[in-house]
């Protein structure tokens, strides 16, 4: 009953804006590109600027870049506040599926491929460009809107009610789809471990994860608490084969717009 409620919600909210907060994946491969990072690595720096830096439309529609915070270095002594169990085991499984038999960081990831050499112009061309030049194996439509907050202004979580239609190529073994709510412009003083003493920026950093989700009854209704902050939050969802690993498909929904009554983040 209340999968049915929330659903009718959506729908009634869907009916009833001018403008949808919706995306449609387009009709090539769009590039999933994961950093895996962590505060407390002296050598992460350059690749959390560089990763910033696709920010400014360098990938135009053709990637969406994430920034998954890793823990395993907390003990060195800097606790990652963005650091997540469930970004260390994306990261171990990507290994094992790219034949590696260790993690580190930085380390990034076009398309579940390793890419060793991510700072060379080039090469990052290039893998961007296998991936694009792919005909999607997955079709995504996703739409979204804020929740109104339980607990006033001052609430440490927003809800996001996410609705989503996808499908799957037949030739996917186990097709999943996995949510990610990011943000960006943080900046941390770092206080101890690797880089004290280091103000650190970060950006496309996920917030909120949900999922996997198998490919079932259509369509996909449900909810993310993601930390409240400033800045502009980004909806990202991507459909994988589960067996091998592969990205079939990504798209991204700012949003900026994406208001409910009198709900806004």
């Amino acid at each position: 009953m209340k999968q049915l409620a929330f659903l009718l919600a959506l729908a009634g909210w869907a009916s009833a804006s001018a403008t949808p907060c919706r995306v449609v994946s387009p009709t090539y491969t769009v590039a999933l590109i994961e950093l895996y990072t962590s505060q407390g690595c002296s050598s992460c720096p350059p690749a959390d600027r560089w990763l910033s830096k696709l920010e400014a439309g360098q990938t135009g529609q053709h990637a969406v870049p994430l920034a998954l915070h890793v823990g395993y270095w907390d003990y060195i002594g800097w606790k990652d506040p963005f650091a997540r169990r469930e970004f260390n085991q994306r990261q171990s499984d990507l290994a094992a599926h790219n034949g590696a038999g260790s993690v580190y960081t930085p380390e990034v990831f076009v398309g579940a491929r390793e890419l060793a050499n991510w700072s060379d112009p080039g090469r990052f061309d290039d893998a961007l460009a296998k991936v694009n030049s792919r005909a999607p194996q997955a079709s995504i439509e996703v739409q979204a809107h804020w929740l109104a907050a339980d607990g006033g202004s001052g609430a440490a979580t927003q809800r996001l009610a996410v609705q989503v239609r996808w499908s799957a190529d037949a030739s996917a073994h186990d097709p999943q789809l996995l949510l990610a709510v990011k943000r960006g412009g943080y900046l941390t003083d770092v206080q101890a471990g690797e880089n004290r003493g280091t103000r650190l920026r970060n950006d496309h950093v996920v917030r909120a994860w949900g999922g996997p989700f198998a490919l079932g009854t259509q369509p996909l209704a449900t909810e993310l608490a993601v930390p409240a902050a400033p800045g502009e939050a980004t909806l990202v969802a991507f459909a994988q084969d589960r067996a091998s690993g592969a990205v079939l498909q990504a798209v991204e929904l700012p949003l900026t717009a994406c208001e409910a009554g009198t709900a806004k983040p």
